[in-house]
């Protein structure tokens, strides 16, 4: 079994309210040394496959089909085994 760790987030040049909120919201906390928060997706999905590159191609589409919204989103990911 092999375990995939997807990563999803706004492409640089969209706004991230929901960054900027949390930003805001830990600067009001005391931790000023904090520039920037980018907010994003973590998705784990669990692949009862054993050949690597199989589980690459099959979670890149599995991204660019549902997992991620190629407009707005970018997408990286991890796989190892469980």
């Amino acid at each position: 079994m092999l375990k995939a760790e997807i990563f999803v987030y706004l492409k640089k040049s969209i706004s991230d309210p929901p960054g900027i909120a949390v930003l805001n919201s830990l600067k009001s906390l005391g931790f000023d040394n904090v520039e920037k928060v980018r907010m994003g997706k973590y998705i784990v999905v669990y692949l009862n496959e054993n050949d690597i590159e199989k589980a690459k191609e099959q979670v890149k589409l599995m991204c660019e089909k549902l997992l991620c919204n190629p407009v707005m989103e970018e997408y990286k990911f991890n796989i190892s085994e469980e």
